[in-house]
């Protein structure tokens, strides 16, 4: 449930005088050139009437590796071996992917004390800025993750057509990527993303992301301009998401720019359900002021929590400045009510997360960046997120290696509900945790990576009052697996922090004792690869895991967007053979995972087999953990849930945007109330992450065997108490006899008084070799399918014959009536489902694309069901 507050008295009263803020993005044409082909400087370029002849077509936001390929002067580097195809930047040297990027655009000089800004929100790395043949910033900008405004008030052209133009430089170490992580290391001079040196994730960016990389805006404001608001709640007490709360303290403070030269006088004011809050303000000619309003008491507010435990209520404050009856500018701030806190749980000496006085579980997935490529939309940032939620996820670490993300990101986690962990750019194998004979420089003088202290300095503390008002951001991190230098930490930490955001906990480093303690050894995160089901209940690792993960190979649809058709072969364990395209792609191995269910026919057989490891190894990973929590665990997060390119590992949806069983296995294991299957003990037990007290459940557990036969096991009510998990069933002598040969499968269920079915978790237990002979050997069934349009969504029946096997392990997809491709991204209720025989599933399609797609069929498959294209009714 997702409500936004919106208080728009006030928006519509600065509208009516015609002074209310007004903003819009330059973000189409632009053009482009090299450096290198480019004689004139920048007084000259700038310039409205000098020709742009035979200028490159540009993308910005974007990278010039972007508008290179938009050029087609690029192959795609996400397909096959491509990328060892684009000269490496390391090679060719800077100047290669130095560019010039121009964009003309209408904007007349304003009247009286009118004032137009230029905003750059992200430049990487280096860049002069030019308009209408005048130099606007005094000296170069460096830093990518360091905004930039400018007052481009007199330089604006007197008839309204204006030229920007700029120069973008290359990070001034560029690094050798030469297989390690980051490369040779040095990348991490830079202050930048780290990844675009290589990793064991992904190649190496071959311009190193270099270009106008985000947002370039102009604003219209009068002589008094808002910067950097910031809104803090108080949420004292422990509190439920239903009923009438209890007040909270809304607390609001923001810096004022004058742009005049003379003093000016106003108010800075806003209006919350129905109450004023102003402030006069007299400010002095040409500087700032950061201002406090007095504090406002909100009763009865509507907060917002983390997706699982209650609604995601957005409300919008709308900061205005006035002066003189006029409106000089407005800036509508959106927030959440929440609080969130921690303490350190002495039984599994980790960090607990509560919020609104409520400890909350941690359930989340490590994020890289959208698009390794940095080509960023809030559509794109929307759908990821929302797979997030859909997993039954609460939490999103961003790794340190990559960038603060962009705004678009936090507003998606507002809305969906999920916390965000937000690494600083350190990594510990860039900046000297250990010794690595890939790079090029020893521990000591990488541990005091990056060149330049004080832009890394001034980099947080920009990204902090870009970031801090988004109720989804939890907690800040000094960097993935180290700290930054002690000169840096102790800026963060006594001053940056507390001076600009004293509301959130901030870890050292990601994997920190503050975090979790490290009782076992090692580098207090992992495993990575494939595990056995039974490990990931009876193995314990690190209380507060903040890097635990498997694989993530797509079926073959997935594969074949960017793998050649020389190179769709499959994996042979056996013979210790990978096909070289493939680990380019970063392919990590399935070992021996997939022989029980019998050796791959060709590709498409390996892949759908792959899917039945993807789902068992993380929903077990979740069920896992919690079936420990509160006394091995406080939380955990996969390693990892998304990639920014085509690699092959740890992702649960791939680039395109198509999930794999991955995604459905994690939304499985980590529901919110959830009746779970111990492989160890042998034990049925049942989870209840809410706040709420669930009595009366009643618990069905079947068994059913390769021909479908049901076999009672057990049914009785049971009781789930508020953040618990609570055993109540022990199997092991009921199961084996029935599985010894062929294996067997097992639903468990629970239902309320009403029969409404709230959790269904289906398992395929081997037989006990360890074989899945009876999967083998499964017979074809085939279930009546329809699909039916009701309103946006698409709702697929799924029915299985009474007598009949179980349907089994079914792919649902949207695809293309045309081309039969398939439809992305739309988003499934539950997906690679089976049917127990005399039962139907119904799924559920939504998401934009379903509303637009008018061709469209309903494909389902599965393990014993061959293909079907159903029409929608």
């Amino acid at each position: 449930m997702t409500r936004r507050l919106i208080v728009s008295g006030l928006l519509l009263c600065a509208a009516a005088t015609g002074q209310a803020q007004e903003q819009y993005e330059l973000n189409s044409g632009w053009k482009s050139m090299p450096v290198k082909e480019v004689k004139l400087d920048g007084t000259k370029i700038s310039q409205p009437q000098q020709a742009l002849n035979n200028w490159d077509a540009a993308i910005v936001p974007g990278t010039v590796l972007t508008t290179m390929l938009h050029n087609k002067q690029v192959p795609d580097p996400f397909f096959g071996m491509n990328n060892n195809r684009i000269p490496d930047i390391y090679t060719t040297g800077p100047e290669h992917y130095t560019r010039w990027f121009v964009k003309d655009f209408t904007e007349t000089a304003p009247a009286a004390d009118g004032q137009v800004w230029l905003h750059f929100r992200g430049v990487n790395d280096g860049c002069d800025i030019y308009l209408n043949g005048k130099k606007v910033n005094a000296e170069r900008h460096y830093g990518a993750y360091l905004r930039q405004t400018y007052n481009i008030t007199p330089f604006l052209a007197k008839d309204g057509r204006n030229r920007l133009a700029v120069i973008v430089y290359p990070p001034a170490v560029v690094g050798d990527p030469n297989g390690g992580q980051g490369g040779d290391g040095t990348i991490a001079r830079n202050v930048g993303p780290q990844y675009t040196a290589g990793w064991d994730w992904i190649q190496p960016m071959r311009d190193r992301n270099t270009g106008i990389w985000d947002q370039v805006t102009i604003e219209k404001t009068g002589a008094v301009r808002i910067k950097d608001p910031h809104v803090v709640t108080l949420v004292p007490g422990t509190r439920q998401p239903e009923g009438r709360q209890a007040p909270a303290t809304i607390q609001v403070t923001a810096t004022l720019e004058n742009a005049a030269a003379t003093t000016v006088t106003g108010q800075l004011k806003y209006v919350l359900n129905g109450k004023s809050i102003q402030q006069t303000v007299t400010l002095s000619p040409k500087g700032f002021t950061k201002i406090t309003l007095p504090d406002l008491l909100l009763e009865n507010p509507r907060l917002w929590w983390p997706a699982g435990y209650g609604p995601q209520n957005l409300y919008e404050l709308p900061l205005e400045f006035t002066a003189n009856g006029k409106v000089s500018d407005m800036e509508a701030v959106e927030f959440g009510i929440r609080e969130i806190q921690t303490t350190w749980n002495t039984h599994t000496r980790s960090r607990e997360i509560s919020v609104n006085g409520q400890r909350i579980f941690i359930k989340g997935g490590n994020w890289i960046t959208s698009d390794a490529m940095f080509r960023f939309s809030r559509e794109r940032y929307d759908a990821e997120v929302r797979f997030h939620r859909d997993m039954n996820l609460n939490l999103i670490r961003i790794w340190g290696g990559s960038l603060t993300e962009r705004p678009e990101f936090f507003e998606a986690c507002d809305k969906y509900g999920l916390l965000v962990f937000q690494d600083f750019w350190m990594s510990g194998d860039c900046n000297g945790r250990w010794v690595d004979p890939k790079k090029k420089e020893d521990q000591w003088t990488r541990r005091q990576y990056p060149n330049d202290h004080g832009l890394f300095i001034s980099s947080v503390a920009d990204q902090v009052k870009m970031l801090r008002n988004y109720p989804s951001l939890a907690f800040w991190c000094g960097g993935n697996e180290i700290t930054p230098p002690q000169d840096i930490l102790a800026a963060i930490k006594d001053s940056i922090l507390p001076s600009l955001d004293g509301t959130r906990y901030f870890f050292d480093f990601s994997n920190s004792d503050s975090m979790s303690y490290n009782f076992i050894g090692g580098n207090g995160d992992g495993p990575y690869g494939i595990q056995t089901i039974e490990h990931f209940w009876a193995h314990r690792t690190f209380p507060f895991n903040s890097e635990v993960g498997s694989v993530g190979v797509g079926d073959i649809t997935s594969l074949k967007r960017f793998l050649p058709a020389e190179n769709l072969v499959a994996p042979d364990f056996a013979a210790n053979k990978v096909d070289s395209v493939w680990d380019y792609h970063k392919y990590i191995s399935y070992n021996n995972s997939l022989e029980p269910y019998g050796r791959a026919k060709n590709l498409e057989d390996w892949a759908n087999k792959a899917q039945l490891v993807n789902y068992d190894q993380y929903r077990a990973l979740m069920e896992g953990f919690s079936a420990h929590m509160w006394d091995w665990y406080t939380g955990t997060i996969i390693w990892k849930t998304q990639n920014p390119w085509t690699a092959m590992r740890g992702q649960m949806y791939d680039y395109y945007l198509d999930p794999n069983a991955c995604l459905y296995g994690l939304r499985s294991g980590s529901k919110p109330l959830h009746a779970m299957y111990d492989p160890v003990n042998k034990i049925i037990m049942v989870v209840n992450n809410t706040f709420q007290y669930h009595r009366d459940l009643m618990l069905e557990v079947n068994a059913y065997d390769m021909n479908g036969k049901q076999y009672p096991v057990e049914q009785l009510f049971v009781e789930a108490s508020p953040s618990s998990v609570q055993r109540h069933i022990e199997l092991k002598t009921k199961l084996d006899a029935l599985k010894e040969k062929k294996g067997l499968f097992l639903s468990l269920r629970l239902r309320t008084l009403h029969k409404e079915i709230l959790d269904d978790n289906f398992y395929w237990l081997p037989a006990a070799d360890g074989q899945y002979s009876g999967l083998q050997e499964l017979k074809p069934v085939k279930p009546t399918i329809t699909a039916q349009r009701k309103s946006k969504e698409i709702v697929v029946t799924i029915s299985n014959p009474k007598d009949a096997p179980v349907a089994f392990f079914n792919r649902v997809s949207l695809v293309d009536a045309n081309t039969k491709n398939r439809i992305l991204p739309v988003f499934y209720s539950d997906n690679y489902i089976s049917v127990l025989p005399g039962e139907q599933r119904e799924i559920l399609i939504s998401g934009e694309k379903v509303s637009t797609a008018g061709n469209a069929l309903v494909e389902v498959f599965g393990q014993n069901v061959a293909t079907q294209l159903v029409n929608i009714k």
